[in-house]
């Protein structure tokens, strides 16, 4: 770490004293961002789970239990006649399914037990009918495939999700730290105030005893006495902004107490060097942007798959083979049953559809090339945004330099002023431009501190990556 010292900040008595990194760590930890950001990969996370459920076997039971029915049937009597009769009865069945997934084909195939029972109450009849075991299997040929295009993008989506986890939270880290700079300018400029409204205070009194001894003109008095009230107006002013300031970075981290906050000015800066080289390959691969784009041509890809599939020739394949019997007792069903075999093809396609098929397809296609150009033009915005903030940041690393050296040289050049004043050996006029530079320099210092550090955590938000440990931010895993 480079340290440049330009004055530190002197801790407020019963103030709770905060670095940058404490407050950052906080806002991570406990801001409604951070909670709103674990909520959002906590989702991500159960998609993802629910997708892979897909893809295992699947059990299941299905049943009535019971469908009873009292009615008149009508019934064909032996002169021809119809009669009507009343029927009672009742009718159950449950089943047990065992159902797998075929995603390279789409299909799946299921064992299956079933039984059923039928009651006649007016007969006093009781009868069972099952299937012991069914094996069968079903496969659409020549259709859209939805599972096997979901295993090529709902991976890159779960990846791209733990990726916006972490940039996330670097959001956070960059929000934080531009309300902690806004809180330490505003203490700063009330430090500043407070100093100010003193000095002047007391040269205005230096400045009567001179006036008394006829060695500084009335005009020159009055000059003093303004300052001192300026002074003091602009003391109130920087209460309330730091009054301002402390509430919104109190409201952003989520601290919810009235203890006095001491923000300490972070003069030490990283020694890293950093090239835009580096900063860009990092970014293309640790970003959800690298993920995204292929995300999303996968998905224009998938849309073209679905036209062309949904609109040609369809025909699916159903068959079962197993046991079947039918008996007046429950065990019987399972003695002797016979074979059970059922086949069937379907197909559907379509001869005259005006053209549809067609244009379904030619629109899927145009968006399939409508998403290959944004993506491009995407690709080409977030390279140049990266090199941008990787720029930004050396830059903004030299300025400081500079800046420090100017607040060094301003404050010494206040205090010589001041102490030349006093012996009455320059105009308050002097003294005042000594002053005025003094303060811009040490808010100039501060505002490139701001810069600095917020083009810090920008750059590791856009890159994903810690150029002090060299290491990427994004860790990929897989529950």
């Amino acid at each position: 770490m480079m340290l440049l010292c330009c004055g530190q900040s002197i801790a407020q008595p019963g103030a709770r004293v905060l670095h940058l990194q404490e407050v950052i760590d906080l806002a991570q930890q406990q801001s409604a961002a951070a909670k709103q950001a674990d909520v959002n990969q906590e989702s991500s996370y159960w998609q993802w789970r629910s997708f892979k459920s897909d893809y295992r076997p699947q059990l299941s039971l299905n049943g009535t239990l019971p469908d009873f029915s009292r009615s008149y049937m009508p019934v064909i009597q032996p002169d021809g006649t119809t009669d009507f009769k009343p029927v009672t009865i009742n009718s159950s069945d449950v089943g047990l399914t065992l159902r797998q997934l075929i995603s390279p084909t789409g299909g799946s195939i299921f064992v299956t037990s079933l039984m059923q029972r039928f009651d006649d109450f007016d007969r006093d009849i009781t009868r069972y009918n099952g299937n012991p075991a069914i094996v069968g299997i079903e496969q659409p040929l020549f259709a859209y495939n939805p599972f096997a295009w979901a295993k090529k993008v709902e991976p890159l989506r779960y990846q791209e999700s733990q990726r916006q986890f972490v940039e996330d939270k670097e959001t956070i880290a960059v929000q934080a730290t531009q309300l902690y700079f806004d809180l330490l300018l505003a203490q700063v400029n009330q430090r500043i105030a407070t100093q100010n409204l003193a000095n002047n205070d007391t040269l205005y009194h230096i400045a009567g005893e001179k006036y008394k001894l006829g060695r500084l003109s009335k005009n020159d008095l009055l000059q003093m006495q303004l300052a001192v009230l300026n002074a003091r107006l602009a003391q109130d002013q920087a209460s309330l902004d730091e009054q301002n300031a402390t509430l919104a970075l109190k409201t952003f981290v989520g601290l919810k107490d009235n203890e006095a906050l001491q923000l300490i000015t972070p003069d030490s800066i990283p020694e890293t060097i950093v090239s835009s080289e580096l900063a860009l390959a990092e970014a293309k691969k640790n970003r959800k942007e690298a993920v995204s784009f292929k995300r999303r041509l996968l998905e224009a890809e998938s849309m073209v798959a679905k036209a062309k599939g949904d609109n040609g020739l369809n025909m699916s394949v159903f068959a079962t083979f197993g046991l079947s019997n039918s008996a007046d007792n429950f065990s019987d069903v399972y003695t002797r049953p016979e074979n059970l075999q059922r086949a069937r093809i379907g197909f559907n396609m379509p001869l005259m559809d005006w053209g549809r098929q067609r244009s379904n397809y030619k629109v899927a296609d145009l968006n399939r090339q409508l998403v290959q150009h944004t993506v491009a033009q995407e690709e080409a915005t977030f390279e140049q945004a990266v090199l941008s903030q990787a720029n930004q940041y050396i830059t903004l690393k030299r300025r400081l330099e500079t800046t420090a050296a100017a607040d060094a040289i301003a404050q010494e050049r206040y205090n010589i002023t001041k102490s030349t004043f006093i012996v009455g050996r320059i105009s308050i006029t002097e003294l005042n431009i000594a002053l005025a530079e003094k303060d811009q320099a040490r808010r100039a210092y501060i505002a490139a501190l701001s810069q600095f550090w917020s083009a810090h955590y920008s750059l590791r938000q856009l890159t994903l990556f810690d150029f002090e440990k060299q290491q990427a931010l994004v860790v990929e895993v897989e529950r």
